[in-house]
């Protein structure tokens, strides 16, 4: 069963097929009222969302479909014990699509693999968010006009910001796209999508600590927030939380051109007197990706009418409990019976990540 747990499960020709379906439903939504008529969405959020739950709902409802499902862990089975793929072979009976937000990485996996629906994943610990990439891509096509031929420059949290990992991803297979890297020392982007996505696909890059220095070059910058929840250690949060507030007088050496991007929640990392600047774009953002969703909805469910398979890795490419991922975030942290399955992601330096949350193995 076909399912999106990672942005690149998706070729750049099926991205720009659900850009078309989703200006198509911004020009005319009345067109796709009634495209899920009968349709379920089961949304499975074990940790607390407002945009992503409340725009797969708006969502499938404008699509003339329906919602069932839980807001948080604590209103599920999950508090009995009850495995996530137990979950997802039961909503199954239930649903028609399954959308699914867990804080362990590799969560969407397993549920996609037990599942006999297709199982979006909205966000899985630091790991990813494919459905948020999708709405940044529509934002930057239709505020800035291009994929192309760009500067972007990601600002906070770049260690443990998933949106920031699935839109780097993303971007890795558009052309001559420049990458800028703002962020404390403790909060830089992980090594491994250093070497895996930007060295490897020949991208430009540099990393910063100065948002002042850096946004005069950008085409969009992508503001994040320093995530507590991801922090261990509340006096090392407490000492980054402010590390970048971006304010109008930051702006006054922008380009009029650029667009301001945010996944939001925003905390105080973007001052509220920038929400009346032209170039701020994060509530539109929000919005787009509610249209993205629409579109990917759409896009499965035909895929599953069609009985469309997917096959996310062939058994020559994995090890199978030759090595034990170490990932307390992982979901093999958690779900005991669940094989270590390891990819080789680079056989010349015989480099092997994780399945569900690409941790190396030591």
């Amino acid at each position: 069963m076909r399912s999106l747990i990672d942005v690149l499960d998706l070729t750049v020709n099926e991205i720009d097929e659900l850009i078309e379906v989703a200006n198509d439903i911004i020009a005319n939504p009345d067109k796709y009222s009634e495209k899920c008529k009968g349709k379920k969405l089961a949304t499975l959020f074990y940790e607390p969302s407002t945009r992503t739950r409340l725009s797969f709902t708006a969502a499938m409802m404008e699509l003339g479909g329906n919602v069932l499902g839980f807001s948080e862990a604590s209103s599920s089975s999950a508090m009995k014990g009850e495995s996530v793929a137990d979950t997802a072979k039961m909503l199954s009976c239930y649903a028609d699509i399954i959308a699914m937000r867990s804080p362990k990485e590799g969560a969407p996996f397993v549920a996609a693999k037990a599942a006999t629906i297709p199982v979006i994943n909205a966000g899985d610990g630091g790991h990813c968010h494919p459905t948020q990439t999708l709405g940044d891509l529509l934002t930057i096509k239709r505020e800035v006009g291009r994929l192309n031929n760009l500067t972007v420059g990601f600002c906070g949290d770049l260690k443990y910001g998933r949106t920031v990992h699935s839109f780097i991803n993303a971007l890795s297979r558009y052309e001559n796209i420049k990458i800028v890297l703002i962020s404390p020392e403790e909060l830089k982007l992980p090594n491994y999508v250093k070497y895996e996505v930007l060295d490897k696909n020949n991208m430009e890059y540099r990393e910063t600590t100065s948002l002042e220095e850096a946004i005069p070059t950008l085409d969009v910058l992508y503001m994040t927030r320093i995530q507590q929840e991801r922090f261990v250690d509340i006096d090392e949060y407490n000492r980054l939380k402010d590390s970048y507030i971006l304010t109008l007088d930051k702006l006054a050496n922008a380009k009029k051109s650029l667009a301001i991007m945010h996944p939001l929640p925003r905390v105080n990392e973007i001052s509220v007197k920038v929400d009346e600047d032209e170039r701020a774009c994060y509530f539109k953002q929000a919005l787009y990706g509610k249209y993205m969703r629409m579109a990917l909805i759409l896009k499965l469910l035909k895929e599953a009418e069609d009985k469309k398979k997917e096959e996310r890795f062939s058994l020559d490419d994995v090890v199978i409990n030759q090595y034990i991922c170490t990932n307390p975030r992982c979901i093999t942290s958690t779900e005991q019976e669940l094989d270590h399955i390891f990819r080789c992601v680079d056989k010349e330096h015989n480099i092997f990540r994780c399945i569900y949350c690409e941790k190396r193995a030591n």
